[in-house]
């Protein structure tokens, strides 16, 4: 029964997560009520991203709505930072770590009023001083944590101007860079529980496949009130979870 719950539990927050980032606090939270170690829970979510975000880059490479000129370097950069958030993890307590990801949602919701991108922009994504820095701070966040770190991602996107379905594939590519730096932590502790993550994989796999052709339909125009939205109710779930 596990099983079959966290294969729906891939499907819907992976459908989710590909639209508008915040998957993970749908699966986190269920992971960690079915009984998950902590640990476990964040690895299994980093494992399963890891693969289902490759798939949903493929995707949308395959149907040229990205380049891999555009996006290659991305990899690197979120792997690094996948990889040092997976190691200072333990350094940092769970309330923390939610203060932080409340604090950067919070930041991004108010900035997402003030900056003017709309994701109908043309624009190429190049490297520079606000986008390297800005995917590297994000990767090392989805190491520590993770739940949100696409919300944050297509924030970042919309302010450089590219466009929604664009934005999407690199997105999920800069996942798949930064949870599988983090994977690689997790993996190499021991934290994985094997038969469950396979299952979330599975749904997370199907969930973005999903996802990916919802995004393709979508009116640029409404994926800022979309983003707003789920912002805040990723910020009013983590207060209420642990600050209440």
């Amino acid at each position: 029964m596990d099983y079959l719950l966290l294969y729906f539990i891939g499907v819907t927050a992976t459908t989710i997560g590909t639209l508008a980032g915040g998957g993970g606090l749908i699966s986190l939270p269920t992971m960690l009520l079915l009984g998950l170690p902590i640990h476990s829970a964040i690895g299994a979510n980093k494992v399963s991203n890891t693969v289902s975000s490759f798939f949903s880059f493929f995707t949308l490479y395959k149907r040229k709505q990205i380049s891999l000129k555009d996006s290659l370097w991305i990899i690197p950069i979120s792997l690094g930072g996948g990889l040092t958030g997976g190691f200072i993890a333990s350094t940092l307590s769970a309330s923390n770590l939610y203060l932080l990801a409340i604090c950067l949602l919070a930041f991004a919701f108010v900035t997402s009023f003030i900056g003017k991108g709309s994701f109908t922009g043309v624009e190429p994504l190049k490297l520079t001083r606000v986008s390297g820095p800005g995917l590297f701070g994000i990767g090392i966040y989805d190491g520590l944590f993770g739940p949100g770190q696409g919300t944050l991602m297509l924030y970042l996107f919309s302010y450089l101007n590219i466009a929604y379905v664009k934005s999407v594939g690199l997105v999920r590519l800069a996942t798949f860079s930064s949870c599988f730096g983090a994977a690689i932590s997790y993996i190499s502790s021991g934290s994985i529980i094997w038969p469950l993550t396979l299952a979330l994989m599975a749904g997370s796999i199907t969930g973005a496949q999903l996802g990916v052709r919802i995004a393709e339909k979508i009116n640029p125009k409404y994926v800022k009130p979309i983003l707003r939205t789920v912002t805040a109710l990723l910020i009013l779930q983590l207060v209420i979870n642990n600050f209440l």
